[in-house]
């Protein structure tokens, strides 16, 4: 009670006590469909941002056999995707994995076809496994390998399929769908034709856009996302690798390299930004916060991260994710090789709302105290 005392004193918070004479006055006001503000102030204006996420870390191996099972139950063509959604405890009722960010493995098999639709929350997808599976966005098709990531932008026409000679694949799904109905600005949409017809090369996406620091004289890109909509795996690693070479990288996340949209150098996307981390043999990194909502997935090697004084041991395709305001740090337990992370995250939302805040630790020499 000696701390709610202190705190009920200091200037500009509020500490109105109640009596009977102001219980009638909100319930008098409560028939007007009005409050008094300083019943919620101190709840609404907190002194920190505070997460309504919890730390979560999903193993791949108790969720792929889950989400295969899904083959056998559900054809694409009823369940429109065949997605298992990962579910934050502290966010079910919005289907959240952190935040306002979802998050879900999708599943197909070769000579499978999933049906064009379009919707105003933004996508993107990071390949798991598997071969012959593509995409199809605003009429360019696009192949997709393991640990490429592509983008389907809001209000794009898109569309997933496995090529017959393909194998079963698995990619997350990473959307701003809790955003975009908070923000009561959603919608759905099914192509009339049921699937996109397109005389576009296959890959002319990549192939335009794709090479570094090199943009065709002829461009005429004139949308708000990213003209390329593929980052193949190997030219990101081959990057990292290179950029390792001649950087010390950043004390909390290693050489990290942000995905970009390469006429601009912006986020590849309005609402949505990804990166991908190479942590050197046994590195450990120091802790930081900030703003916005973080989902990774272990794209190599094996480590361990300290979400919040808790420690999460991770593998190859793992998930987990950092919430808001979280102090977070990572460490790669393996002597001999790096490991590589990749992650998408609404820090492009903060920012541009001009939210963005950052704190490093400076107790205990940058390190959380692991309580769990």
């Amino acid at each position: 009670m000696a701390d709610i005392a202190k705190e009920d004193d200091i200037l500009g918070r509020a500490r109105v006590r109640d009596t009977p004479e102001l219980e009638a006055y909100y319930e008098d006001l409560a028939k007007q469909e009005t409050g008094a503000l300083w019943t919620v102030a101190n709840s609404i204006e907190p002194w920190q941002p505070t997460p309504t996420s919890a730390p979560v870390l999903w193993r791949w191996e108790d969720l792929r056999p889950q989400v295969l099972r899904a083959i056998d139950l559900v054809r694409p063509e009823d369940a429109g995707r065949r997605v298992v959604y990962l579910r934050n405890p502290k966010r079910k009722e919005v289907s959240a994995a952190c935040g306002w960010l979802f998050s879900g493995i999708q599943t197909m098999k070769a000579g499978e076809r999933a049906g064009a639709h379009r919707h105003a929350a933004s996508a993107l997808r990071f390949i798991m496994e598997g071969t012959g599976a593509y995409t199809v966005v605003e009429g360019h098709k696009m192949s997709l390998g393991a640990k490429d990531f592509v983008l389907t932008p809001n209000g794009t026409w898109h569309e997933h399929g496995i090529e017959e000679d393909g194998s079963t694949c698995l990619w997350q799904d990473g959307l701003d769908i809790p955003l975009t109905n908070a923000l009561e600005a959603n919608f759905y949409e099914v192509h009339p034709d049921d699937y996109q017809t397109t005389n576009l090369p296959l890959d002319d996406s990549p192939a335009t856009y794709g090479s570094p620091a090199l943009m065709p004289e002829l461009d005429k890109w004139d949308q708000p996302y990213s003209p390329l909509l593929k980052f193949r795996w190997d030219q990101t690693y081959e990057a990292l690798q290179a950029y390792a070479r001649v950087t010390d990288g950043s004390p909390y996340d290693g050489v990290i390299m942000r995905y970009i949209n390469p006429k601009t150098g912006a986020d590849p996307m309005l609402t949505m930004g990804a990166n991908m981390q190479l942590l050197r043999a046994s590195e450990h990194t120091k802790a930081h916060r900030h703003t916005g909502n973080i989902i990774y997935q272990v794209a190599k090697g094996e480590g361990y991260s300290v979400i919040g004084g808790k420690r999460f041991d991770w593998k190859e395709k793992d998930i987990f994710c950092v919430p808001p305001w979280t102090w977070h740090e990572h460490c790669n337990t393996q002597g001999g090789d790096d490991a590589c992370l990749f992650s998408f995250h609404d820090l492009p939302t903060m920012r541009k709302l001009g939210f963005y805040a950052e704190q490093a630790l400076e107790d205990n020499g940058g390190h959380q105290v692991v309580t769990g």
